[in-house]
């Protein structure tokens, strides 16, 4: 670490940190609530491609007519993605109760959940996350009031056991909806085909279900603050739902919770305490920068950017130690920027990217603030960094940025570039174009990645290209019932994870919510 960065850490003081905190904390707000009541029982079945489909079942008034004796189960339909607190009405039928009811609750984002069976689950990350409950009822009747938040369209009920002589009953049940915006808020695109504005609502409802304290990165699964997610979504809030002060909150939050070395960790945790994960990826640690530069592009608030253009600056100054000749030294750790989760992913050539890109958004920062030191350091940077990306990753005979010893091509090193504008308008609108034909075998794996990819053709001029794509992509998650959009999404596998198994994927996910700013923002 450089003398100037130590001196850059040493600048930030504990009690300039600290208020950081206290102000995230001030900005802190009640969630609204909405009541929400089953519109129906469902049964889930399954497609002629395997795939889970809620059919249509019977009027959620007949509820209370079912008897659950062992084995017996009731599926109810939300009618939408929600996420919230569930309180069922219990009771008994038949004989007195003579022994505890012992019962499974399923809460399900997608009818495919319901279908799952979890003691198959071999995924690389806890199957805590699965939303499942196992419960003994004493006595009959009762309010049962969970006390989990739960993100979920389908709650089934099975009876794993009564006795002969009784049976369970579900009289009524609840949910008290939760989230810090309201879907009134915002108008409907009008004027668009029905598929556009399905996606349209589908990427709305996902954000609104993941503004929450914090802009969550999934409301099933973390539950947590990612800065990756964060910076798409507060540009998707700023053409929707407008709501400064949670990006206000957040940016607050890492600008406060800094590692002990000053670098922004990739995520925070607010509960039981208000602390940084040790989770660290190059890349999101400086889209700080550009989330700081959006704030201020939507609102004009130069205090905010003059309070943490220290924190912003001082990512672009640590981000060096893990650079080797000018670009990201991903032979220490292949995982030391996000990028994408597509499996063998070399992710050498789109960090590059991302650097130039933030870079281009700091020196704006550092202008705007009259930081002439930090100008002329970034400067220098952008200098080299574009000569580098040219001298070490473009490939003249291919046509094509490539990346590491492998020399790879892949989507999201030619998307990123093209975001960076390492090249003029011209070239990289025929640099996507000669993208989409050759059609490289290295492409994505998650809406994050796959908006980075038609962002870059928008960045082009192409309009129509990334509109095809986004109906093939977006618009295949809505045909196969997508209320909201999922954390990965493969149409070639539906049940493809980066965790081994899907059952813990995020089937509402922060990330994957960009179009309905997408749309917004140029059609």
């Amino acid at each position: 670490m450089g003398e100037a960065t130590v001196s850059i850490i040493e600048n930030m003081e504990r009690r300039t940190v600290d208020a950081f905190v206290k102000k995230a904390v001030e900005l802190d707000h009640e969630l609204l609530e909405i009541n929400v009541k089953p519109v129906s029982l469902v049964h889930i079945g399954r497609d002629e491609n395997g795939n889970g489909i809620a059919a249509s079942g019977e009027a959620i008034e007949e509820m209370p007519k079912k008897r659950l004796a062992k084995g017996d189960s009731i599926c109810l339909d939300f009618g939408d993605h929600h996420v919230g607190y569930v309180t069922l009405k219990l009771a008994s039928a038949g004989s007195p109760q003579d022994a505890p009811a012992f019962l499974r609750l399923k809460f399900a984002e997608i009818a495919n959940e319901i279908l799952d069976d979890s003691s198959t689950y071999e995924g690389w990350i806890s199957k805590g996350w699965i939303q499942e409950e196992f419960i003994h009822i004493d006595v009959l009747p009762c309010e049962l009031k969970l006390p989990r938040r739960y993100a979920f369209r389908y709650l089934e009920v099975y009876a794993i056991d009564t006795s002969p002589k009784f049976q369970v009953v579900v009289e009524d049940a609840a949910l008290t909806a939760v989230s810090a915006v309201s879907m009134e808020d915002v108008k409907p695109l009008e004027g668009l085909p029905e598929d556009l504005q399905k996606i349209d609502r589908a990427s709305l409802k996902t954000l609104q279900d993941c503004m929450q304290y914090v802009f969550e990165d999934g409301p099933k699964r973390d539950r947590r603050l990612w800065i990756g997610d964060l910076r798409l979504q507060a540009k998707a809030n700023y053409a929707t739902f407008k709501n400064y002060d949670l990006v206000k909150r957040c940016m607050y939050l890492f600008a406060g919770l800094t590692r002990g070395d000053g670098k922004i960790g990739a995520c925070l945790f607010t509960e039981p305490v208000m602390q940084v994960d040790d989770t660290f990826l190059w890349d999101y640690s400086l889209f700080f920068v550009s989330i700081l530069y959006d704030y201020y592009q939507e609102t004009k608030d130069l205090e905010i950017v003059k309070e943490l253009w220290p924190t912003a600056y001082c990512q672009i100054r640590l981000a060096l130690d893990d650079m080797k000749d000018g670009v990201l030294d991903t032979e220490k750790f292949e995982l030391l920027a996000f990028i994408d989760w597509k499996e063998g992913l070399d992710r050498q050539a789109a960090a590059q990217g991302v650097w130039i890109y933030c870079l281009r958004h700091g020196k704006i920062l550092a202008e705007l603030v009259g930081d002439t030191e930090a100008l002329e350091t970034i400067e220098k940077l952008l200098t080299e960094a574009l000569e580098n990306a040219v001298s070490h990753f473009w490939d003249e005979e291919q046509g094509f940025f490539v990346s590491g010893s492998r020399r790879q091509v892949s989507w999201s090193s030619q998307a990123w570039m093209v975001l960076a504008d390492v090249f003029d308008k011209e070239k990289s609108r025929k640099l996507m174009l000669h993208l989409l034909e050759e059609n490289p075998e290295v492409g994505v794996a998650t809406p994050y990645a796959y908006h980075h990819v038609i962002e870059a053709l928008l960045h082009v001029d192409e309009k129509d290209k990334a509109l095809e794509l986004m109906r093939t992509y977006w618009g295949g998650m809505i045909g196969l019932g997508a209320d909201t959009f999922w954390e990965a999404f493969d149409p070639k596998d539906t049940n493809a994870s980066p965790y081994g198994n899907a059952q813990v994927n995020s089937f509402c996910h922060a990330w994957s919510c960009t179009p309905a700013w997408l749309l917004r923002e140029y059609f």
